[in-house]
């Protein structure tokens, strides 16, 4: 009877304390590997939704409110006014270099007015959803090809504060996807490169590794024995302090290289299967194979971009290294004809290209995140080295 009343009393729970454990739960989620994968890609649909509402909105409000704004302006016939009106107002040609110099201005308005309005494009047919699904990565990834821009007041301002949240989520979401993918690739290279797969190959290269160990622990016990051998003789007349002080640095040689003879390298030996089986966390990935992975999704982006956008493989190549490394000139764009679609109009290349986008940069930030882990360990094996230099030296 008491253990169902405290059963029942445990089952019993405040709303508000089951509204915190859910809050909890759910935040947890969202910030775990998947969840924040998920929370990315809804937080950049929602943002191609809003941006495509507020802009489509603001210039069908004010085409109605304004509508000589939105009036086609014809350059070529301004331009031609302007030059004949010049060249009335000099018929006689009595100044012919301020003719040439005004005719020549008239003709670089036209110039800049004409390369303005293709630059700008289409009012409202940029934003697509595709266009808006375009805008809103290349905000959060601080990519910016600036192909397309929010025109109205309410789209700036909604830019500024998705900005502001979407770039410290975007952080989030190279650390832990980069974490996540380098332990991975790290497990891959232990298998594959370093022969963890195959077992007899992987414990005959350990047993490689102690022997050389054991070699190097051999030379360095008879190179003390024979500096131990000739500082006795060359000292044997000196005080009792010195030879007690040469016999402990004998002994503390000793133990170095006598911890080194101790390694073991029989083929059947456990240890050996516990360091092929152990954990993958203490293996360094080369700096070369991270710069062979970068180069090779480089060119991988590039055949795909060069399907899809019938592009030549050095402007398929040139345009991921400049969208990866989030530099963004913007003189290359993906989905130009995605662009001036019908606005309600998906296409899969589009979505594979964000995608591809996405996951490059993550892979970009493991490549760094692994050639980080090397450097550290050789500069640890170089700080080493100049320890044992200096050691051997005051020796």
């Amino acid at each position: 009877m008491s253990s169902r009343r405290s059963s029942f009393r445990r089952r019993e729970k405040p709303a508000f304390e089951r509204f915190k454990d859910h809050c909890r739960h759910f935040t947890a989620f969202m910030f775990s590997n998947v969840g924040i994968i998920l929370l990315v890609t809804f937080y950049i649909i929602g943002g191609a939704f809003i941006f495509q509402g507020i802009e489509i909105f603001e210039y069908e409000r004010l085409k109605s409110e304004k509508p000589h704004r939105f009036i086609a302006r014809n350059f070529s016939g301004e331009c031609l006014t302007r030059i004949w009106e010049l060249t009335a107002e000099n018929i006689s040609f009595f100044d012919q270099h301020a003719y040439r110099r005004r005719v020549n201005d008239a003709l670089l308005d036209y110039q800049r007015a004409i390369v303005k309005k293709q630059l700008k494009g289409p009012d409202v047919e940029q934003w697509s959803f595709s266009g808006a699904v375009l805008f809103s990565l290349t905000v959060i990834t601080t990519i910016g090809y600036g192909n397309i821009t929010p025109q109205s007041e309410w789209g700036k301002l909604v830019t500024i504060l998705y900005a502001i949240i979407g770039m410290p989520l975007f952080l989030l979401y190279l650390s832990n996807i980069g974490d996540v993918l380098a332990k991975s690739f790290k497990w891959v290279y232990s298998k594959v490169c370093l022969c963890r797969i195959c077992p007899g190959v992987a414990k005959r290269r350990i047993i490689r590794e102690r022997r050389k160990m054991r070699q190097l622990a051999r030379a360095l016990q008879m190179h003390d024995m024979e500096n131990a051998r000739g500082s006795s003789s060359y000292t044997s007349t000196s005080s009792t302090t010195t030879s007690n002080s040469s016999s402990s640095d004998y002994t503390r040689s000793s133990w170095q290289s006598s911890t080194l003879m101790d390694i073991p390298y029989t083929e059947s030996d456990s240890d050996i299967e516990r360091e092929i089986r152990g954990s993958t966390d203490e293996i360094t990935v080369p700096v070369t194979v991270c710069i062979f992975v970068m180069v090779g999704y480089i060119l991988w982006g590039a055949l795909l971009f060069g399907r899809w956008e019938d592009w030549n493989y050095l402007d398929g190549s040139y345009f991921c290294l400049i969208s990866l490394s989030s530099i963004g000139f913007g003189d290359l764009v993906p989905g130009d004809r995605v662009i001036t679609a019908d606005k309600d109009k998906v296409e899969v290349s589009f979505i594979l290209c964000a995608m591809y986008l996405l996951l490059g940069m993550a892979v970009i930030a493991m490549c760094f995140n692994l050639m980080q882990e090397q450097v550290v360990h050789n500069i640890r094996a170089i700080k080493r080295g100049f320890k044992a230099c200096f050691r051997c030296r005051s020796s």
